[in-house]
């Protein structure tokens, strides 16, 4: 899609100053949305992926994914011996539909600021505790994943605000974890996508389902009548609508895989 109301693009450092922001300004990271669709109230675009970021950087803490890592690049991430959930990386990475050439462009950063449903770097983030760093005019500050996605294609974002980078801590990355994701057509769009780590209970992650990630947490091991009682309890207006699935059916689907995955982790 021809982007004709572009009438700059800004590369290099200068990228970075937010306080050179203004109205009709346009993050470019990968572009893969970006580029699919007209957006006529942008004018500039300011271009991430020059300033160099290095995609994926392990501490004693844990990983910080640059928002302009590619899902091509963390898909072929080698975790450190011991980070038992980097078994999601690569199912997370598939659930994200689309060719090689897609891959190496599209990034976590705006599968996250995008905030679709559907979208498994939510998924993924969400699920292992992460922290989203945020710069902005106001300064830099901090939000959990879990909070900076507010809706469908609604994020915490203020105007002028983008999104460095999200921080997986090493505690979350070093527990059992499991995936389940299903969709109404073999390579269709995540209709329910759970993941759920094995703590002193269980942790549970919702997305795809519902129109923003949503935590179920047990202190201990839950029963599968304690965990569909929980599931249960989730607002039957909090199920997302469309195309790609009745909210009925997500709900039904929800409590199904809910248990698979308590199942696989007891």
């Amino acid at each position: 899609m021809d982007l004709h109301t572009i009438s700059e693009i800004i590369a290099g450092p200068d990228a970075l100053d937010p306080a050179a922001w203004r109205p009709g300004d346009g993050w470019l990271g990968g572009g893969t949305w970006l580029f699919s669709e007209p957006q006529p109230h942008l004018r500039r675009l300011v271009d991430l992926p020059s300033l160099g970021w290095p995609a994926l950087t392990v501490t004693d803490d844990g990983l910080e994914i640059a928002a302009t890592c590619t899902i091509a690049e963390l898909h072929a991430f080698a975790a450190p011996e011991g980070w038992a959930a980097a078994r999601l990386f690569p199912p997370a990475c598939r659930a994200l539909l689309g060719s090689f050439k897609i891959w190496n462009a599209a990034t976590v950063g705006g599968n996250l600021c995008l905030a679709l449903p559907a979208a498994p770097m939510i998924s993924l983030t969400a699920a292992l505790d992460g922290v989203c760093t945020i710069l902005g005019p106001s300064g830099p500050r901090e939000l959990a994943v879990t909070d900076f996605v507010t809706g469908p294609q609604r994020s915490a974002l203020e105007p002028g605000e983008l999104l460095r980078s999200v921080h997986l801590p090493a505690a979350a990355l070093s527990t059992p974890a499991a995936f389940r994701q299903i969709s109404l057509s073999p390579a269709g769009r995540s209709a329910a996508l759970l993941i759920g780590r094995r703590t002193a209970g269980l942790e549970l992650t919702v997305t795809a389902s519902v129109t923003r990630p949503l935590r179920l947490s047990f202190e201990t091991p839950p029963t599968a009548a304690t965990l569909r009682d929980a599931v249960a309890a989730i607002p039957p207006e909090t199920y997302h609508d469309d195309v790609h699935g009745s909210p009925a059916w997500r709900r039904h689907m929800t409590f199904e895989l809910a248990e698979e995955i308590r199942a696989e982790l007891a």
